[in-house]
């Protein structure tokens, strides 16, 4: 495959490498717009931390911004990123029932 195109995917997972901005994303998955403000409610994280999260996710194609009068609204670019989320807990679990099955054979 391409280079650019592996250091396109790593961008992207270097922006998800970090427990808030998973909560960002996962939130956005649950709602089709938030501002910041209603961000920083839902996510008990000061308004500083959320913006510079969004920020991170905007450049690497995350996340979108959506001015509307004095506010913005931000929410998933690509809706589907939430699939990744799906196929991550799925490793998570097949990695603890692997490990379940060691500590019961033992």
């Amino acid at each position: 495959m391409d280079e650019k195109l592996f250091e396109a995917r790593a961008k992207i997972m270097k922006s998800l490498a970090n427990k808030h901005r998973l909560k960002v994303v996962d939130t956005l998955g649950e709602n089709i717009k938030m501002c910041v403000s209603d961000l920083v409610k839902k996510l008990d994280l000061n308004q500083s931390s959320v913006s510079k999260h969004l920020n991170i996710l905007k450049t690497a194609g995350v996340v979108k911004a959506e001015k509307d009068g004095l506010k913005v609204y931000y929410s998933l670019r690509t809706p589907c990123i939430i699939n990744y989320f799906v196929c991550v807990d799925n490793v998570i679990q097949n990695d603890l029932e692997d490990r379940m099955n060691v500590l019961n054979n033992k």
